[in-house]
């Protein structure tokens, strides 16, 4: 049998006696804990039979993951229609962050038999040349963390690129910038990334000195999970060991020229000893966007305010009379970078958009040719 498919009814269900849950199973875990609710408990309700249980997924593999359930951590394989879901949608597979409805048999083996709905999911478009599928980073995300280390200078076209990604998932956003010892005007330089962030909290920290540390405690709640988006170096696996009051992430210097190494090679959504969740990522080397036209409208809300007031309607910003945009950017209240990065990323996203509705239509096409073919040769004589 293949241990990656639900097994047969012969094998019967059994509660979970795995060998990582068996030495936990004196002391359950309240999955109140790691963010479950009524609505969750709701979605799960016609699941609740046959030995099944929920769990949360705290590290993915290939075709297998690691998940907290009352009864304590256990590893499980995925079911064969898990499977399948993920070979024709890959958006369906489990990942970090995800509710699962797990299955424990008498073998001591336990299945993932399928995903619970998310709430959030951070969605990276395909950024390989020629995919047009996306990848779930993580799901069901309280607070999305657009980290951003303020040595070397902040890069802010990045934030705004984090940004619109935390936008569209559906997460609160919060941008917190790490090693605040390492430059002398850490409040300078947050006032200037604040300004590429409207309605988004920004708070400058040292993970090293505590620095700035006590402005986070507001967002680290029991049951709440945060989640840390940046690229290698910003010191999210540093600021994961400083909240945790431990070292539960592995760390590396920078590199002599001052960029990031990747040390973080995996998801993993750990549990916080005083209360919350955080997942640290690897770091994105690129962040392909999908169709987040709503997103950008949050990023750039000072974009929107102005377009709002153009003349025309339909106006493009280019040469139309009476442009808001346009006179903005004359006067310097709009400022060449932010329009330039709304533009580039606009773009991107309507061509994302495009390519996946291209998929789309392929698939539809390639569906209904093999109806098409399968009924001419049922009348076949």
């Amino acid at each position: 049998m293949n241990s990656t498919s639900t097994p047969h009814s012969s094998t019967s269900p059994s509660p979970l006696t795995t060998p990582l849950a068996a030495s936990t199973q004196a002391a359950r875990l309240d999955l109140s804990s790691l963010g479950w609710d009524e609505g969750h408990a709701a979605a799960f309700a016609p699941y609740h039979h046959d030995g099944q249980v929920p769990a949360r997924v705290t590290r993915v593999d290939r075709g297998a993951c690691d998940a907290l359930a009352a009864e304590g951590p256990v590893r499980a394989t995925f079911s064969g229609a898990l499977l399948q879901a993920g070979a024709a949608d890959p958006l369906a597979t489990p990942c970090v962050g995800d509710w699962i409805v797990l299955r424990a048999w008498s073998d001591d083996r336990a299945t993932a038999e399928t995903v619970l709905p998310r709430r959030t999911a951070f969605i990276r478009a395909a950024v390989t040349p020629g995919a047009s599928y996306g990848q779930v980073l993580a799901a069901n995300v309280d607070v999305a963390v657009v980290t951003e280390g303020l040595h070397p200078e902040p890069d802010l076209g990045r934030i705004e690129r984090f940004l619109a990604l935390a936008w569209e998932s559906g997460a609160t956003p919060l941008v917190v910038l790490t090693k605040a010892d390492l430059v002398p005007d850490a409040v300078h330089l947050r006032n200037d990334v604040a300004t590429a962030a409207p309605g988004v909290d920004v708070v400058a920290v040292s993970a090293t000195t505590g620095a700035g540390m006590a402005d986070l405690a507001p967002y680290v709640l029991a049951g709440r999970t945060l989640a840390l988006l940046g690229p290698s170096g910003a010191g999210k696996s540093t600021l994961t060991n400083a909240l945790a009051g431990v070292t539960v992430m592995f760390t590396r210097e920078l590199r002599a020229d001052g960029k990031g190494r990747h040390t973080t090679v995996h998801r993993e959504l750990v549990v916080l000893p005083g209360g919350g969740l955080i997942v640290d990522t690897p770091g994105l080397r690129s962040v392909g966007l999908t169709d987040v036209s709503e997103s950008l409208d949050l990023v750039f809300a000072e974009v929107e305010a102005l377009a709002a007031q153009c003349r025309f309607a339909d106006c493009e910003h280019r040469t139309e009379p009476d442009c808001a945009v346009l006179a903005a950017l004359e006067t310097g209240e709009l400022s060449e970078r932010r329009w330039e990065s709304y533009v580039k990323l606009g773009r991107e996203a309507r061509r994302m958009a495009m390519r996946h509705d291209a998929r789309v239509r392929a698939q539809e096409r390639a569906k209904w040719k093999r109806i098409t073919k399968d009924y001419r040769n049922r009348i076949r004589p």
